[in-house]
C-alpha cells in the first residue's frame, strides 16, 4: 500500500479553521509523541511556504533560541 503521509495530513486539516489548527498543533506538542512530529513537520511546511524572508528569519532566530534552551536543559 502506497500512503502519501503528506497528502493523508494536508486531506485530515484541510477543512480546520485557526482555532482547530491551534488546537491541532497545542495538542500535538503536549502529547508529546513521536508519531505526531511527522504532522508537526507538514504543518511547518506550510507556514514556511506562506513566509515572507523576515517571518522566516524570525522563526530561525526562535529556532535557534530553543535549540539552545532545550540544550541548555539537558
Amino acid at each position: 500500500m502506497d500512503l502519501n503521509l503528506r497528502h493523508a495530513i494536508l486531506s485530515n486539516i484541510s477543512d480546520n479553521n485557526q482555532s482547530q489548527l491551534e488546537a491541532t498543533i497545542v495538542d500535538a506538542i503536549q502529547s508529546g509523541e513521536e508519531k505526531m512530529l511527522p504532522g508537526l513537520g507538514v504543518l511547518f511546511e506550510l507556514i514556511w511556504q506562506q513566509s515572507n524572508e523576515q517571518e522566516k528569519q524570525e522563526m530561525i532566530e526562535a529556532l535557534e533560541q530553543g535549540v539552545k534552551s532545550a540544550s541548555a536543559g539537558s
